[in-house]
Parts: structure tokens; C-alpha cells; sequence
């Protein structure tokens, strides 16, 4: 078994009364049984528990509170995770939510019904059965997916709560349209000052709540 990777981090932001608060560690005996349960993780995946991290950090919602959330990464990108979370908190950037897919049933549909940001999920690439996602790995992460759509070549978007999306530009300072992630917003240019990439630059599709490390 790898050394244990553990890290603490409290910081005073903006706010008098909130901290922001990042917690990782190996997957526990009672998580893996979650990621079995929900079926994010089964035999035969691409990648062993042991290289993935359990993340409990806290985030913005969309009411304007803290609360807690939690994600599952590649250890290579654990602290990445930590460190961009924690400047999302400083700039008060809303997450509705924040969940392990196996809260769905690792159904990639229902997590972004729920408007659920997620990253680990045993899974193909969309329209893909042969070829195993970024996701199927840990180094890839889906952010506020209803205000950020996946649009198809043919610009046909899934999802219906996310049609009033497809034209990206804000609107207004609603929590929900904060979320929208433009090419120019802090969230896109903090992500890609760690080297990852975001799927609103890919050239056919659009993946607008994708980020992704290669």
C-alpha cells in the first residue's frame, strides 16, 4: 500500500465567519463500498483504488452558503484539486452541488440532472463503448454541468435545463449564472494555469463544464 497522502488546509477568506477547509486521503473501507454500491468502480476498471483520492472541500452553493463537498481524483491531481478549489472559494465561484457519482448510481445522466459536479466515474467516453473517459481515470472533473452543457456537432444539447445556456455570455449575477464557465472567466484561466484543458475550446463538440488533465 502507497504512503497514506493526507492534507489539512484551513484558510480565512473574505468572509468573517467561513473557512475554507480541504481534506484528502486514501479511499476508506466504507468509501470503496460506496464506489461498489453506486457502481463508480468495479473490477476490471482502468485504474486501482489505490491511485485514486477521496477530496472533502468546502465550496459556495447556489443560496450563497458554505458546505461541504466531496469528489474522488487521481492522486497526481489531488492537490491541484486543492489548491483551485480553494482559489474558487476565495472568488466565491457557486457550485450547486457536489457529490460522488455513485450517489447516482454512476449514471452520468442522473448526476447531471441533478446539476451535480463530479470527477471519478468508471465510464466510456461519450458515444464511445471501446474507449475509456479521462473520468475512468480521475483527472477529469464536470462543473456545474446544467449551466455548462455538452453540445453535439450538430449543436444538439441533451439536457432541457440547459438550452437557456447555449448561447454563452452572462446574463445577470445570479448564483446559476455565475456558474457559466466563458473562455475568458477566472475559473477557465485557473484551471489552465495548472495545466488542464477545457472542453469550450475543442474545435467540434463543446464540453463546456469539462476540465480535463492529460
Amino acid at each position: 500500500m502507497k504512503k497514506t497522502l493526507f492534507l489539512l488546509s484551513t484558510f480565512l477568506t473574505t468572509s468573517l465567519f467561513a473557512q475554507f477547509n480541504a481534506n484528502i486521503s486514501e479511499i476508506t473501507p466504507d468509501v470503496k463500498q460506496r464506489m461498489l454500491e453506486g457502481d463508480s468502480w468495479r473490477q476490471g476498471c482502468p485504474i486501482d483504488l489505490e491511485d485514486l483520492r477521496y477530496l472533502q472541500v468546502n465550496h459556495w452553493n447556489f443560496k450563497g452558503e458554505t458546505v461541504s463537498g466531496e469528489i474522488i481524483v487521481h492522486e497526481e491531481v489531488a492537490n491541484d484539486m486543492v489548491y483551485i478549489f480553494e482559489e474558487l472559494y476565495s472568488n466565491h465561484y457557486p457550485i450547486r452541488q457536489m457529490q460522488l457519482v455513485s450517489n447516482f448510481n454512476g449514471n452520468d445522466w442522473e448526476s447531471i440532472e441533478a446539476d451535480n459536479t463530479s470527477a471519478f466515474n468508471c465510464r466510456p467516453v461519450t458515444g464511445k463503448k471501446k474507449k475509456w473517459s479521462k473520468h475512468a481515470y480521475g483527472k477529469a472533473i464536470d462543473i456545474n454541468p446544467l449551466e455548462n452543457p455538452y453540445v453535439s456537432k450538430k449543436g444538439h444539447i441533451s439536457h432541457k435545463e440547459s438550452l437557456k445556456y447555449k448561447k454563452r455570455k452572462h446574463k445577470d449575477n445570479s448564483y446559476a449564472d455565475q456558474a457559466v464557465v466563458l473562455k475568458n472567466d477566472p475559473i477557465t484561466k485557473l484551471f489552465k494555469s495548472y495545466g488542464w484543458k477545457w472542453g469550450g475550446d475543442w474545435n467540434t463538440i463543446k464540453d463546456y463544464q469539462h476540465f480535463v488533465k492529460k
